[in-house]
């Protein structure tokens, strides 16, 4: 460990934001402070363990910018902490987007499941979250059985089978009153927001006319169906004296381990609750903040955050511009404690587990940096492609630091060059996600993982010699059962590591991981059934294309059925021939 005794003396005693880097000059944390000097000494004059020891051992150097308040001090930091992504600042393991209830504001509305919603700029009803997908997609079925709304999506040119079980309107033929739509809408918005009063009315009408009519297998299905209402209600109810929305926040601390809880409350309904946990530095409120932020960029925030007494309310207030509050006392703080007491149970049963799982991770990422001669491994990508009969190749990239995934910088990428080999393709993908660090100055990898052998590490190599870059480069040879064989290094040597060790085991799953993605990437564009979905892969065709062979043919059948004159006129000769090839094949 350095001796900063004589910089530290000079650090001021304003707020802001430091960052810590490695003997490579490379920024490995980023954090805030109130108090620059006094955080900083004590990375260096307190007993640390666990992470801590490891980021301290680690540091070579740090730097400090110092701000005029804590919330630009706050601000810089997680600015700082997006355009680096430093090894030791927190990494979301649970970093799926949680599933929210769209009504759509159309003249003629859909319900679905969604995620994503950041993305949205339309002014749909949205209601979640729900962590439990299930629960969600259950839900928007019941509400699609008992009110007829639109079920396509476009909309189709004919009547379909939902119109003839009264299960739709019959909008693609007949003009519908508005204001039965506006009823449809008022009453489900109602039930989502936890007054089950219009739908069960329904539901007990429905299930009383199946009895009548002697369809007793319909009516127990529709009394299952307001058992399940009447159930989840109960359950999820909270004892409050208004229709509250909000999330509550809570945490536990053990052994170098933070255990975070959220609640979501929804108009008095705990519609669900999220844990994780994460190694933590021990700066817990800083890290609460940091993880609060990065939780909530990929979901909409609530109208109101609850946290215990020691987050700093007003820092998180006018960071997302929404009211937080530390409860005392009264019905908010019991919740307040009961997910005090969830975090707890939840570090009860995983801690153990995570432990052994960060020691196995850690000991094989040393052993790799140490049989490669690396000075630091943290960040791996990897890439491979899929195709469809030999032609219209796609490519993934997956990113895992310190043999996590990092779904967040997960990469797809259309391959628009005339490809006729694996090779070519692998070419194309690897220059364009390197071309792009370049021209945008973005973080390169400590190694890249290629799935093959000398052949696969020839083509990274010369992609990246090309770009002047140096990377560090692996291949994992398969046999001929397509299985992981051994490992060479960009040597071209085999490297000694056992079959069974854990290192073998996680670079094994970064090679399954990214095939399932590359090719998970190309099955979803010809499963969806979208026409323009399917489009999307030939080369040659955007939008505006896309949209021109819509208007003129319709339908995918239509469009296979058209000689390769008729998509001339329409795309142009060459991009026709690509086209026409590509619809002998789907």
């Amino acid at each position: 460990m350095k001796d900063f005794k004589e910089k530290l003396a000079l650090v001021p005693t304003k707020p802001g934001s430091y960052q810590m880097k490695n003997k490579d000059g490379v920024i490995i944390y980023v954090g805030k402070a109130k108090n620059l000097q006094r955080r900083l000494r004590s990375y260096f004059t307190r007993t640390v363990t666990g992470k801590t020891k490891m980021l301290v051992e680690d540091i070579d150097d740090f730097e400090y910018i110092v701000t005029s308040s804590e919330l630009e001090s706050l601000i810089l930091e997680i600015t700082l902490i997006k355009k680096y992504d430093p090894k030791y600042n927190i990494l979301l393991r649970d970093d799926k987007s949680y599933p929210y209830i769209e009504l759509t504001n159309d003249k003629y509305p859909t319900l679905k499941v969604v995620r994503n919603v950041k993305r949205k700029k339309n002014k749909n009803y949205l209601y979640g979250p729900y962590p439990n997908v299930g629960a969600a997609r259950k839900t928007v079925n019941m509400i699609n059985r008992v009110y007829p709304l639109r079920k396509c999506d476009p909309i189709k040119k004919d009547l379909c089978l939902y119109y003839h079980i009264n299960e739709c309107l019959g909008y693609c033929k007949k003009e519908i009153d508005q204001n039965i739509i506006n009823n449809m809408k008022k009453e489900i918005i109602t039930f989502l927001k936890g007054d089950p009063t219009h739908i069960t009315e329904k539901i007990k009408r429905e299930m009383n006319k199946a009895s009548e009519a002697m369809n007793y297998e319909k009516a127990q299905e529709l009394k299952t169906m307001l058992e399940d209402i009447d159930i989840v209600l109960k359950r999820q109810k909270i004892d409050l004296n208004n229709n509250y929305n909000f999330d509550i926040v809570n945490y536990y601390h053990d052994n170098n381990y933070l255990s975070i809880e959220i609640f979501f409350i929804r108009n008095g309904l705990l519609v669900g609750r999220h844990n994780e946990i994460i190694s933590s530095l021990g700066d817990i409120s800083n890290e609460i903040i940091e993880y609060l932020i990065k939780f909530y960029d990929k979901g909409i925030l609530p109208h109101e955050l609850l946290v215990p007494i020691d987050i700093d309310k007003e820092l998180l207030s006018n960071y997302f511009n929404i009211k937080v509050n530390n409860p005392q006392k009264g019905k908010l703080k019991s919740l307040l404690d009961l997910c005090l007491e969830n975090a707890k149970e939840q570090m009860d049963l995983k801690e153990e587990t995570l432990k052994k799982d960060d020691d196995e991770r850690l000991h094989a990422l040393e052993e790799l940096r140490k049989l490669l001669g690396l000075n630091s491994l943290r960040r791996m990508e990897s890439f491979d492609n899929s195709h469809l009969f030999g032609t219209f190749y796609v490519g993934g990239m997956v990113v895992f630091d310190d043999f996590l995934p990092n779904k967040e910088l997960y990469r797809k990428y259309k391959i628009s060059t005339e490809v006729k080999d694996d090779l070519s393709a692998m070419k194309e993908v690897i220059y364009r996600r390197y071309f792009k660090t370049l021209m945008e100055e973005e973080y390169t990898p400590d190694l890249i993982v290629m799935d093959g052998g000398k052949l696969q590490i020839s083509v990274c190599k010369e992609v990246l010699d090309s770009l002047g870059l140096k990377i560090p480069i692996i291949g994992l040879v398969k046999d001929k059962n397509h299985r992981t064989n051994y490992i060479m290094n960009e040597n071209y040597d085999i490297l000694e590591v056992d079959k069974d060790s854990k290192l073998f085991l996680f670079l094994t799953r970064i090679q399954e991981e990214v095939h399932r993605y590359a090719i998970t990437y190309h099955r979803n564009i010809k499963a969806k059934g979208a026409l323009s979905s399917m489009l999307d892969v030939v080369p040659g065709i955007g939008e505006v294309r896309k949209k021109e062979l819509l208007k003129k043919f319709g339908s995918l059948k239509k469009m296979k059925e058209a000689s390769l004159e008729e998509l001339q006129n329409v795309v142009g000769k060459d991009v026709a021939e690509k086209l026409y090839n590509y619809l002998k094949e789907v």
